[in-house]
């Protein structure tokens, strides 16, 4: 295990409740997401390759999540510090982890001290293999914009891509389908996203479970039907009553899905697509439902396995592709939860790495998957069913669009839903961007 993690560093790692060594062991879940992977990925992989403890995780997931969140102004004030581009690429992702612990952000305070920033990055570069030659440049290129901080974050004002912090075909975008709302629309998927929770109401209530809270000295506020917004997030571990199943963690819009789809005792459910299970989770907190959860990713079954034994809750889950029908037995649905896959545009401020990772074409080849799974969910459905479709996206290809072209349908009746949500932070109207549409068989 001490060779693992090690082999970040040429020599003597930094002491791990150093700041050197967590901007290094950031530095490097940024560059597996430059290389493709998603960060939760990139950070566990980080976490194992490095044997890192509890502490020392939180603190370098915080700066590599704020990376990710500022690395448009960061690539630009590489590009504007830097004749060339540092090599070896390192260099890069530990130069834009510190700019972004650097660069002030809606006058929020910054996470250290900025010469206790630049002091360790330069620690961090003398530690990490292959870039100790260039720990000069790291303390020229940082105290230089320290000296001159209020012009360079005029030219970063001045780069639109710099600025927002999205790709500029994102930008786009975002301008092109919300020309009313595309500000705040980046604004908030900018924002750290807030910790929300549905009360298990077999267990207790928003009310009860609210008054336990305060008087754990924890303040929250009720924002839903089964909603709680905690004011300050907290480890899974530490909510009070999340082991024992009285809470789940899931964001506000997300528990808008299974109340629309009216269930009864009795009733046989799909939800297709499920993992990590938390729609399956309310549908059951909601009714003694017969339900089948389907997902196509063996590996994310377990995760749904896990909530629902948490939770005291029941289901037959299943491994299989939606747009096939190997994985049924035949019986026709009541209702079908059809939580089709998406670009998760809606998403962006709980995984900020998604903007750098998905292409423009993305969308396109999204909605084709999910029109195909649509067309073999509808045959499995019993004429008077109803299907709800849900996407975490604010793309209309992928949500709105294709909604309306089901709406075509012959047998298929809209009912009402919320349509496109956009995500939001505007007090107690706190929640990501879903979209949900219904539908009934005729």
């Amino acid at each position: 295990m001490a060779k693992q993690r090690t082999s970040l560093f040429s020599g003597q790692a930094p002491a791990m409740d150093s700041l050197a060594f967590r901007l290094a062991g950031a530095a490097d879940a940024v560059r597996q997401v430059s290389a493709g992977r998603s960060l939760p990925d990139a950070l566990q992989a980080t976490f194992t390759a490095l044997n890192v403890d509890a502490a020392s995780r939180g603190a370098i997931q915080d700066i590599a999540y704020n990376a990710m969140r500022k690395l448009g102004s960061a690539r630009f004030l590489i590009g504007k510090l830097t004749k060339y581009p540092p090599a070896p690429e390192m260099l890069q992702h530990l130069l834009a982890c510190a700019f972004a612990l650097l660069v002030r952000h809606d006058n929020l305070p910054l996470r250290y001290e900025p010469f206790t920033t630049v002091n360790q990055a330069v620690q961090a570069a003398s530690a990490i293999r292959g870039t100790a030659k260039a720990k000069g440049l790291v303390n020229a290129v940082l105290r230089h914009f320290l000296r001159e901080q209020d012009q360079f974050e005029q030219m970063v004002n001045q780069d639109e891509v710099a600025q927002w912090n999205y790709p500029a075909w994102w930008i786009a975008r975002v301008r092109k389908h919300y020309p009313n709302q595309w500000q705040s629309i980046l604004t908030v998927g900018n924002q750290p996203p807030p910790l929300t929770l549905r009360v298990n109401q077999r267990r207790t209530t928003p009310e009860g479970y609210l008054e336990n809270l305060h008087k754990k000295g924890l303040k929250a506020d009720i924002i839903g039907p089964s909603a709680i917004r905690l004011s300050r997030p907290l480890p899974v571990n530490q909510i009070p009553g999340f082991m024992e199943g009285l809470v789940s963690v899931q964001d506000y819009a997300a528990q808008m899905a299974a109340p629309l789809l009216d269930l009864k005792d009795g009733m046989r459910v799909l939800d297709a697509c499920a993992a990590p299970g938390g729609k399956s989770a309310h549908m059951l907190e909601l009714a003694d439902i017969r339900l089948t959860a389907l997902d196509c990713e063996k590996k994310r079954l377990k995760m749904i396995h896990e909530n629902l034994h948490r939770l005291g809750l029941s289901a037959e889950v299943r491994h299989g592709d939606a747009t096939l029908s190997d994985w049924w037995d035949g019986t026709l649905f009541d209702c079908i939860l059809a939580d089709v896959p998406c670009s998760a545009s809606g998403i962006i401020r709980r995984h900020p790495d998604i903007r750098w990772l998905r292409q423009p074409e993305d969308s396109h080849n999204l909605a084709t998957l999910s029109a195909a799974i649509l067309e073999n969910l509808w045959g499995k459905l019993r004429k008077g069913g109803k299907l709800l479709i849900a996407t975490c996206s604010i793309w209309p290809e992928e949500s709105k669009e294709q909604a309306d072209f089901f709406a075509f349908r012959a047998d298929a009746k809209r009912l009402d839903a919320f349509g496109q949500l956009l995500p939001t932070f505007d007090g107690l109207n706190d929640h990501d961007g879903l979209f949900y549409g219904l539908f009934q068989k005729t």
